[in-house]
């Protein structure tokens, strides 16, 4: 497997936990989960592929230490590398910016040079009215999680995500 960090930014634990079950599922360590404050342009430039993930909050907005976050992958060169993006909203009470810390990743990354994996993930069975998380095609750009309205869906969602980006970290 290429060398892998799952990267998270979390406020009430939910996205870091997430990003556990993540690492889990890839049979990656604990020491390749990564809270986003304590990413470096070393930790990136030292691993092949990254796995993105944050929390939406307040009206669509990254989760806060992804602010800082966002320079670190500013100055990082992510040419050649893997990346997939996760993140967790709530559907039915933000239904119109669900998951769209998704899309804002996604807008850090997509001229970097890097390869996105785990894309292309249907809406269907999503409770949300809108997203900047998806692609042209309607479908999320990553995972996208609601742990406050179908947290039966989450194990089960995981699984058939790691699965779809299992081949491009091999």
């Amino acid at each position: 497997m290429k060398k892998t960090i799952v990267v998270y930014g979390s406020s009430t634990g939910t996205c870091e936990e997430l990003a556990g079950k993540i690492a889990t599922a890839l049979g990656l360590d604990d020491s390749a989960v990564i809270n986003v404050s304590e990413l470096t342009p070393d930790m990136i430039s030292e691993n092949e592929a990254l796995i993105l993930g944050s929390a939406t909050w307040g009206c669509g907005e990254l989760q806060d230490d992804w602010y800082d976050g966002v320079k670190v992958l500013q100055s990082a060169d992510l040419n050649g590398k893997i990346v997939a993006l996760f993140g967790c909203g709530d559907s039915e009470s933000y239904g119109d910016t669900f998951c769209d810390a998704i899309g804002l990743l996604y807008q850090e990354i997509k001229d970097k040079g890097c390869t996105l994996a785990g894309s292309g993930i249907s809406t269907d069975g999503y409770l949300h009215t809108d997203s900047v998380a998806l692609d042209a095609e309607g479908n999320f750009l990553g995972l996208a999680l609601d742990e406050v309205n179908q947290p039966e869906l989450t194990d089960s969602r995981i699984a058939a995500w790691v699965e779809q980006i299992a081949p491009a970290l091999q």
